[in-house]
């Protein structure tokens, strides 16, 4: 019986007996050296091309599994462009051999190198070489396809069909599903993966948004918004005119030290207060201010998140920023102030109140501060916020991290002393469809960054560049402007950085850095051009939203792009006389 057992299991044994088992019994040859293969592979523009697939063929065919642990040759690029291959040679290498490096990503040419054995390096058992691969974009399905939803996105957005946090999320579907089912079919309508899309999102931004939506929304419990509004009021002396000018000026330096959309989530309820006081559309105050958010941070390194990209990238420092673009900021900021006289004089007109001084009287009033216990916990909190903001060089804290440090305080202490009701609060205070339209945005620009839309852009600034600086500041200035008008400008800058380290390089007479700044002013500035140029532009209209003041794609677009082509003007001229 005992045989039996045996002679069954030495059957199932053979039967399951992997190959190399059988290779070291001696029915196959001994198995060659293992290879270990790194890199990077690389865009056109030296920038890293991830999730891209690799294999390595011997004689045509991929290498095989020696057993059950082996590697095959195959892998993918990771989020830097780097890579590893681990296989092992079926046979020792006859001296001349080769193998052939197969590269493939959608919306690239496939690209075949061939690696001669005898250029690996030895060590012990295994060869080992370190090769880089550069890909070249081609114009496929993906290509097409991304940038006709992208294009339908805008129109229904401009055109107010349907809801924008709406056409965003069909968008951002149709994007996925597309990659998903007709790219199971035709590798070249693999826009973009679900992980590549969720890795798309910036959760910095979300988590920043949301953190001080928290913030500016318990702050309001107590009370100063109100009091700020009537404090405006009495500075200005009931004109108009010079509260806007002075809430525009307000905004911009707060944005300068802080980002830009943090400043518009507190600057929002006082303009709305104060608007809705003197009874006049909150609009002709809330536009006027975003405009000049972006200009405020345009000045420094913390200002807007393309600024922080090209300063870690170019090595500037935040003085560097503040002596370069700080004076320029301040010049754009007179058509700005002209620009709105012309657009909102007879709302202006309109609010004019008879007696000033007893209407302030009037607003000191009523708006006053209602709880100063909470006020003194939220102006520490919000002090802790900033302190951490300012301190980034320092801890390398990402921005989104101080807010959420800050409102989990913040609620906490709300919950806690029962000013705040958690159920209530979430559904009054926190912004979710602009949340969600920042969500869905990120993925639409991310498939059309992958598809390759921005990189045949920065394709077509380098190539009319020929090495003049004129032009190379003029192309760079106006095309990021342009661009960033229209689509995000974190990935367009991402985009563009390697590009301006080039030229700049390249080019006579860039050595200054002037590159570094046009690509700063137009990136920021150009994020005017529309409503959902910016993510301050896109906090505001949110917030007006659900306060029930509507702003429109065009009547936006009517104020904001031609701001943006006076003061990208402007900045052109002042950098071709100034550097």
């Amino acid at each position: 019986m005992k045989g039996i057992i045996f002679g069954l299991l030495g059957l199932l044994l053979a039967a399951f007996l992997p190959p190399a088992a059988s290779a070291m019994a001696g029915d196959q040859p001994a198995a060659g050296p293992r290879l270990v293969l790194t890199g990077h592979i690389l865009g056109g523009h030296g920038e890293p091309v991830h999730d891209a697939r690799l294999r390595l063929l011997a004689d045509g065919r991929p290498l095989p599994a020696i057993g059950p642990d082996e590697a095959q040759g195959e892998g993918r690029s990771l989020s830097d462009g780097t890579y590893l291959l681990e296989a092992r040679l079926p046979a020792p290498p006859a001296p001349g051999a080769t193998l052939t490096l197969e590269v493939q990503k959608t919306s690239f040419r496939p690209l075949r190198l061939q690696l001669s054995l005898d250029h690996f390096a030895r060590r012990g058992d295994a060869l080992f070489q370190q090769k880089d691969a550069s890909l070249v974009r081609v114009l496929g399905p993906a290509f097409w396809t991304a940038t006709l939803v992208l294009l339908g996105v805008y129109i229904l957005i401009t055109l107010e069909l349907l809801h924008r946090t709406i056409v965003a999320m069909l968008g951002a579907s149709i994007l996925l599903a597309v990659s998903s089912i007709l790219g199971a079919i035709d590798p070249d309508f693999r826009i973009i993966s679900f992980e590549t899309a969720i890795h798309k999102i910036d959760l910095n931004v979300i988590f920043l948004l949301m953190g001080m939506m928290v913030i500016v929304g318990v702050l309001k419990e107590s009370g100063i918004f109100q009091w700020a509004a009537a404090r405006c009021f009495a500075l200005a002396r009931g004109n108009i005119f010079v509260l806007s000018f002075i809430l525009m000026v307000l905004t911009a330096v707060t944005s300068a030290f802080l980002d830009n959309v943090t400043t518009m989530l507190l600057m929002v309820p006082v303009s709305i207060e104060i608007a809705v006081a003197l009874g006049i559309s909150p609009l002709a105050l809330l536009i006027p201010e975003t405009l000049a958010s972006n200009v405020g941070g345009t000045a420094t390194l913390i200002g807007d998140p393309p600024n922080i990209m090209i300063g870690s990238y170019a090595g500037l420092t935040f003085l560097q920023f503040l002596q370069n673009l700080s004076l320029i900021c301040l010049i754009v900021m007179v058509p700005l102030f002209i620009v709105v006289r012309f657009f909102y004089g007879s709302h202006y007109h309109a609010g004019k109140v008879a007696d000033p001084a007893a209407f302030a009287r009037k607003l000191k009033e009523e708006y006053r501060i209602t709880d100063r216990n909470l006020l003194g916990v939220g102006l520490a909190v919000l002090a802790l916020v900033i302190g951490l903001f300012l301190s980034h060089g320092l801890f390398h804290m990402e921005v989104s991290v101080a807010a959420l440090l800050g409102a989990s305080l913040f609620f906490t202490y709300g919950l806690v002393t029962g000013k705040v009701k958690l159920q209530q609060f979430l559904e009054r205070e926190i912004d979710w469809p602009t949340l969600l339209f920042f969500l869905f945005l990120f993925i639409i620009v991310g498939a059309v960054e992958e598809a390759g839309l921005l990189s045949l852009v920065a394709d077509w600034i380098l190539q009319l560049s020929r090495g003049s600086l004129t032009v190379s500041i003029c192309l760079i200035l106006w095309g990021s402007a342009i661009m960033s008008a229209f689509v995000d400008n974190i990935p367009f800058t991402a985009t563009m950085l390697p590009i301006t380290a080039y030229l700049t390089q390249a080019v006579p007479g860039a050595e200054n850095g002037v590159l570094w700044w046009a690509l700063a002013l137009g990136a920021c500035l150009g994020g005017n051009g529309t409503m959902i140029g910016a993510s301050a532009n896109v906090v505001t209209v949110g917030i007006a939203e659900a306060r029930g003041y509507h702003i429109s794609f065009l009547k936006f677009m009517k104020v904001g792009f031609l701001f943006m082509l006076i003061s990208v003007a402007i900045a052109n001229l002042w950098l071709l006389l100034f550097f």
